[in-house]
């Protein structure tokens, strides 16, 4: 006699495992709209880390004229000095350009964005200033919190 068990069983098709159409549009969708709230915090993140660029070249820049004051005739216009007043020189990145205003007795960086750089977009912190008497200031958006 012929088991009817295995028999019925042969002649059903074998179920094809994987994902249906429905499954991967659905993960899709889920991955789309994780990157689309995801970017935004990623960009701003680093536009933040773009920002140290311009504060360290200003604390470089202040740091080299305290240098030149105190060695050579407590003069921060000192023809000997690196900064001179008007002479804009880069961020060590290269995302900011910074300009010196420097007299005798007082000077005053400025660090603004490079124009087609990716900071020219920044309107939370458009620029950075720091003088000689270690006062901080930012302007844009954020206002003095872009120094934070």
């Amino acid at each position: 006699m012929m088991d009817t068990r295995f028999a019925a069983a042969k002649h059903q098709p074998a179920r094809i495992q994987g994902f249906t159409l429905i499954e991967l549009l659905l993960v899709m969708a889920v991955i789309g709209v994780l990157a689309g709230l995801a970017y935004p915090s990623y960009t701003e993140a680093v536009r933040k880390t773009r920002r140290t660029d311009a504060m360290s070249a200003l604390m470089a820049a202040a740091q080299g004229l305290e240098r030149c004051h105190s060695q050579l005739g407590n003069l921060y216009d000192h023809p000997d000095c690196p900064l001179q007043s008007g002479v804009a020189i880069a961020s060590p990145r290269g995302f900011y350009r910074i300009t010196p205003t420097v007299t005798a007795a007082t000077y005053r960086l400025t660090a603004t964005p490079v124009p087609e750089g990716p900071q020219a977009t920044d309107a939370g912190c458009a620029s950075f200033t720091l003088t000689n008497m270690g006062v901080r200031t930012a302007t844009g958006d954020l206002g003095d919190d872009c120094w934070d």
